[in-house]
């Protein structure tokens, strides 16, 4: 088929808004050069000149989607009429690598029971897709599936099977499932192990795409729940309150080759057969082998191959759980950074979309812009060293005010565009909360304003830690280590301080260096080094503190507030769960 054709409102928004984003950069990069020539301009200003124009055109494009998520009307998409019933089934596949098995069934029979309630059940089959290499862990799988195939009366309709190789690992798990047994489905329902759906909400996207023949693949926009500490509350918080908008910005930036994240979507088996069988790179990891980060790459073979892609944000009832420390998160985030890196080897790939290029291009810098900031931040010092600072600026040749030295007119106007690009959205977002009436759902008026003022210092303040470990992951990637595909932590406990130290200490010293360093060379700098030094020296801090248990004052959600039915019921079948089990497997089943 031939690549579906974009409409004209969605180029000219993409048009508008990479302008927006380029033209930001510009102004960002001559603003510096005007305060670099009067004191004399030299190479060191021109790299840093380029490192300011890559780091403000990613920040503006973040800033451009979410303004632009707030200004978006939905349409409502084609769907069948409530009295039409889908004509096609559908299978829900779950990939479990050593997960927790009775929670994790505990949420399929959730989805199943309401499923049930929509009177549709029967065209549903669940399949469970096992990549577990412990014998005891697949021992303790296979004993609470069937226990959630008896509670469920699944037979001939709930499924297990575990692979004898994990090769491909997820992606490679779901195409040998397509491979084997595709051809008696007509969709597909990809989740991951924490994933949690209402039925209503999977019957509403199978109508959906039923109603476009050419859609090849629905993503739902998951929301993060049941977190406990004060981490994972406050990215829960900013999953529900902010992410709904920059989530409407990207659908009206990607039209028909929109996002796929890898769970909470449907897919056309047939479109997915058709399209994206993802043979490995050559050579060896880690811009080699399998593909970490497979989901960008389907969407945009589906897209290559004249099926839509599309995000539906406001298709509700559909969760997932989040890491709850940042340990966790940045085990994660170092997959995905070596996924992410190897888009490099495909961004030439034939016959992709000019959209989807860009798209994994756009993967692609969210790990490199770190290493911009830090080169950015590095490079400050010795342009101190080499520059004559001037007595004073001309009248009228600044847009600031006099400052004691043109470094320091640097650093007050980079600050300034950076706190600008990255609170105009989240503090538009909180207006139009306030304004709109949805306060209410977040706690009310006051407690909605202190959660978006707390969750606003806390990523602050993470951030200088974050940007150290994805450094350390990009630089680890290209020195050739391999990261592989570590299985997901889900429920650990309080991180201890020691373990914090043990795995934070090397950013301390990199914080504790870069202060002692500009102290002793360019004191004046000193106060603007400071909100990304002190960080970096508390990271043991910041981690071991953020992982304890939150109280409920701040971070409230919808969510929490009113419990979605599923996600009350998979709570309650998994209390109902805690029971023995099978000696030899009880480990596993609980762990």
């Amino acid at each position: 088929m031939k690549p579906v054709a974009t409409p004209r409102s969605v180029l000219a928004t993409r048009a508008a808004a990479i302008g927006l984003a380029v033209a930001a950069a510009i102004a960002a990069v001559l603003l510096f050069l005007q305060f670099a020539a009067a004191a004399g301009l030299q190479w060191l200003d021109v790299l840093r000149a380029a490192l300011i124009g890559a780091t403000t055109f990613w920040l503006a494009w973040g800033a451009v989607q979410g303004l632009l998520g707030l200004l978006y009307r939905e349409r409502r998409p084609p769907r069948l009429a409530e009295s039409q019933v889908p004509s096609g089934r559908t299978a829900l596949l779950m990939p479990i690598y050593h997960e927790n098995p009775a929670a994790t069934f505990s949420r399929l029979a959730a989805m199943d029971a309401s499923l049930a309630e929509t009177g549709l059940a029967h065209l549903f089959d669940i399949a469970v897709l096992s990549d577990t290499r412990d014998e005891a862990a697949a021992r303790a799988e296979a004993f609470w599936f069937t226990r959630l195939v008896d509670e469920r009366d699944g037979r001939r309709r709930m499924f297990y099977r575990r692979r004898a190789t994990n090769v491909g690992r997820k992606a490679g798990n779901i195409g040998d499932f397509i491979t084997r047994s595709g051809g008696a489905y007509d969709y597909a329902l990809i989740l991951d192990a924490d994933s949690l759906m209402e039925g209503a909400t999977i019957v509403e996207m199978v109508r959906r795409m039923e109603a476009d023949p050419r859609l090849g693949l629905l993503q739902t926009l998951p929301r993060i729940i049941r977190a406990q500490s004060i981490f994972g509350r406050a990215m829960q918080f900013s999953a529900s309150f902010y992410s709904p908008i920059f989530a409407r910005g990207l659908a009206a930036l990607q039209g028909p080759a929109g996002p796929f994240w890898g769970h909470n979507a449907l897919i056309r088996v047939r479109a997915f057969a058709e399209s994206c069988h993802l043979p490995p790179l050559s050579g060896p990891p880690p811009f080699g082998g399998h593909i970490l980060s497979h989901d960008y790459v389907e969407a945009a073979l589906l897209a290559r191959g004249g099926w839509r892609v599309r995000l539906d944000p406001d298709l509700f009832g559909s969760f997932e759980e989040g890491p709850d420390d940042l340990l966790d998160y940045a085990k994660r985030d170092r997959r995905w950074c070596q996924g992410n890196l190897q888009y490099v080897r495909l961004l030439g790939a034939p016959g992709l979309t000019g959209w989807s290029r860009f798209a994994l291009l756009q993967a692609t810098l969210g790990y490199v812009v770190p290493l911009f900031w830090l080169a950015l931040l590095s490079t400050a010092v010795p342009a101190v060293l080499w520059h004559e600072p001037p007595e004073y600026f001309p009248e009228g040749g600044s847009l600031f005010p006099v400052f004691p030295d043109d470094e320091t007119a640097k650093a007050v106007g980079l600050a300034l565009g950076v706190v600008t690009l990255l609170l105009v959205p989240k503090l538009a977002i909180l207006v139009k909360a306030l304004f709109k009436g949805a306060a209410p759902s977040f706690g009310g008026p006051g407690r909605t304003g202190a959660s978006v003022v707390a969750e606003l210092l806390l990523s602050t303040l993470i951030a200088p830690v974050m940007l150290m470990f994805q450094t350390r992951a990009v630089l680890q990637i290209l020195a050739g280590f391999d990261g592989g595909w570590p299985a997901s932590a889900r429920g650990r406990e309080t991180i201890p301080l020691s373990l914090a130290w043990r795995a934070t200490w090397w950013i301390v010293a990199t914080g504790s260096a870069g202060v002692a360093g500009v102290a002793a060379a360019a004191p004046e700098l000193l106060p603007w080094l400071l909100p990304v030094a002190l960080p970096m020296v508390a990271a043991p801090l910041l981690v071991a503190g953020t992982s304890h248990a939150a109280g409920h004052g701040l971070f409230r959600t919808p969510e929490e507030l009113t419990p979605s039915p599923v996600v009350a019921r998979a709570r309650q079948v998994l209390n109902d769960w805690q029971a023995p089990v099978p000696t030899g497997a009880g480990a596993a089943a609980h762990g």
